[in-house]
């Protein structure tokens, strides 16, 4: 504000140890912070006191809540573009059939091929043994159908909410 260097100062003190006298100068150099003081004071109130009046509390905090705002739609758009190139990159639900247990299990097949064989006609001891000790074998091995419900030929549902997703991962255990 001022351009005020230490040569300058020097000649004010000089000039006025030599007005003032070294007696009033301690004096004088009070009286003088005091006033500095009171103008400071002066100007920080005015200050304070006209943005009272035209609400810049008001404008600071509504210009953060647009910042926040900005910033918060900015994260949203990011999340819905990242949703949806995965939702793009994942093959849809009909593309996602499960393939046939028999193709799964060479036991299933022979006991598909033996049903198949004998239309209508109930399954013997040793079919139904067999078909018992097949699906039991798939669920130990952990090659159990992709669908929560087990149905062979049915597409895979993806849970899209929480709560879906909680009842799926209870019908899994």
């Amino acid at each position: 504000m001022f351009d005020i260097g230490g040569i300058e100062l020097m000649v004010i003190a000089v000039v006025a140890l030599l007005v003032i006298g070294p007696e009033r100068l301690p004096e004088a150099l009070r009286t003088l912070g005091l006033w500095f003081g009171r103008l400071r004071r002066t100007v920080t109130n005015l200050t304070s006191e006209i943005e009272k009046e035209i609400g810049m509390d008001d404008v600071r905090r509504q210009l953060h809540n647009e910042a926040v705002m900005e910033e918060m739609k900015r994260i949203e758009d990011e999340v819905k573009a990242a949703n949806q190139s995965i939702m793009n990159s994942a093959p849809s639900n009909t593309d996602m059939v499960s393939e046939p247990t028999a193709a799964r299990s060479p036991q299933l097949a022979e006991i598909q091929a033996e049903v198949e064989k004998t239309p209508g006609a109930a399954l013997s001891d040793d079919a139904a043994s067999a078909a018992e000790a097949a699906n039991a074998t798939l669920a130990s091995s952990g090659d159990q159908h992709d669908t929560p419900n087990d149905a062979p030929n049915e597409p895979i549902v993806r849970p899209t909410t929480d709560a879906e997703l909680e009842a799926a991962n209870q019908k899994r255990q």
